[in-house]
């Protein structure tokens, strides 16, 4: 199917394995307007230093796709609310080197899991990630890639599953002009926000909107549930085979307030990767006409 320029911001997470630019080969395979990446190995602290080389495939790539918006998503091991020195330290470089990395592939935003306290109680954590924050920002002042927080299911001692907890972190940042926030749709049931009629969708944006405000949400996840409402468990399933239904995708997608905001699936990929992304794609193009 040939993409067309007025097609809808929908994309999917795609693995950089060979090359940053081999993920947008990928995203182009199953017609993506918008794409996400690790811009490094995320289950490693440290990665080889992008080179000129990469740099170059990444944006030819670019140029020859139709794909209109880039987001990166940081590692998992970064943690900084993490009271554990070694681990704080860790990933606040990481975390320096992922922003540094996300602009110099010209990515819009960076997503990332706010953080967890590790018992140490959840307004230590919020001042912690927002601290780390202000250092990174201060140590990277020519960026303009966002941190993107994202909404969580509040899992373990994760924050960032309340919309005050994410205002809260907002709120401590000096620079605001670097933060945004990524609406994880499974994350958000999870948590306990209701989505699933078009009443309660339009309660969770209002409230999202009265908090946050929607001026800061510059990415959607889009994923099923694969656990209740209000489990707080992080479990993602394909488009309407969980919890979640279709009925909240055909709201998101119908929205025009999020017309121009990018919307990533993060569903599992299984053996048919392509398959599995190729018809959830197709559902949310569906819904948008």
């Amino acid at each position: 199917m040939a993409v067309k320029k007025n097609d809808p911001l929908i994309g999917a997470h795609m693995s950089a394995s060979g090359g940053v630019h081999k993920a947008i080969e990928m995203a182009d395979a199953v017609d993506c307007t918008a794409l996400q990446i690790f811009t490094k190995n995320n289950n490693q602290w440290r990665a080889k230093p992008l080179t000129d080389d990469d740099v170059e495939k990444f944006f030819n790539a670019r140029k020859a796709s139709p794909i209109r918006a880039y987001v990166g998503h940081v590692g998992y091991l970064i943690n900084v609310a993490s009271p554990r020195d070694e681990i704080y330290k860790k990933s606040v470089d990481s975390l320096t080197e992922e922003i540094e990395r996300g602009d110099r592939l010209g990515l819009s935003d960076v997503v990332m899991h706010p953080g967890a306290h590790l018992k140490e109680g959840e307004e230590y954590a919020i001042k912690k990630i927002a601290d780390s924050l202000n250092r990174i920002i201060d140590l990277t002042p020519d960026i303009t890639t966002r941190f993107a927080l994202e909404t969580t299911a509040g899992q373990g001692t994760n924050v960032g599953y309340k919309f005050e907890q994410i205002a809260a972190m907002i709120d401590l940042v000096e620079n605001k002009a670097r933060l945004s926030v990524c609406f994880d749709t499974c994350h958000t049931f999870a948590a306990g926000y209701e989505l699933r009629t078009k009443k309660d969708w339009d309660a969770t944006f209002k409230a999202f909107d009265d908090t946050i405000g929607l001026d800061y949400l510059k990415v959607f996840h889009v994923n099923d549930s694969k656990r209740e409402f209000g489990s707080r468990v992080d479990r993602h399933e394909q488009l309407g085979q969980g919890e979640l239904g279709l009925e909240p995708f055909k709201f998101l997608m119908q929205d025009k307030r999020f017309v121009d905001v990018p919307k990533i699936l993060e569903t599992p990929k299984l053996d048919d990767q392509e398959g599995n992304d190729r018809r959830n794609l197709d559902i949310l193009r569906s819904f948008a006409k």
